[in-house]
């Protein structure tokens, strides 16, 4: 269900107008008036995220899930995962965001984002046989033929037939 304030924070989203700076702000105005206090963290650590600015991000992000963000919303807490894990690879704790990653449950407002998500974060670690893996098991239920054959070299990446 999206709310007044959520079509608030989207257009800001959406205004190729402002800068970075001015939506920080912006945001930072509706953190007091989200539904739930840890909805306003997420959103400004969204923003700090897409701006860049990972180290504040990971604080917001925190900040957001302790304060009970995965009881508020489960769809963002789902996000939160993601756009968490994203920042922490690229703060370089990609063993951190690797297990984020591996822990989430899947949630059909991220589909397989998860995946892409772990995917490069398994690159990053250097286990690229993983990360293909994970990367071709997520690919699979979308293809029409060749599902069967793409999962069983997916398979033999990690677990090379005897």
């Amino acid at each position: 269900m999206t709310t007044e304030w959520d079509a608030r924070v989207d257009a800001l989203y959406d205004d190729e107008s402002i800068d970075d700076d001015t939506r920080i702000e912006r945001i930072e105005g509706l953190v007091a008036e989200a539904p739930h206090v840890a909805v306003g963290l997420f959103e400004l650590a969204g923003a700090h995220d897409s701006a860049g600015r990972e180290a504040e991000a990971d604080v917001l992000y925190r900040a957001a899930a302790d304060a009970g963000l995965a009881e508020a919303d489960t769809a963002r807490a789902a996000q939160l995962v993601i756009q968490h894990a994203s920042t922490l690879r690229n703060l370089g704790h990609i063993d951190e965001a690797i297990a984020m990653l591996e822990a989430a449950p899947a949630h059909p407002s991220t589909g397989a984002a998860r995946d892409a998500f772990l995917a490069l974060a398994l690159h990053g670690a250097g286990r690229h046989d993983e990360a293909l893996r994970v990367a071709l098991e997520a690919l699979a239920p979308t293809l029409p033929i060749y599902r069967r054959s793409v999962l069983a070299y997916a398979a033999d990446l990690t677990h090379p037939p005897v």
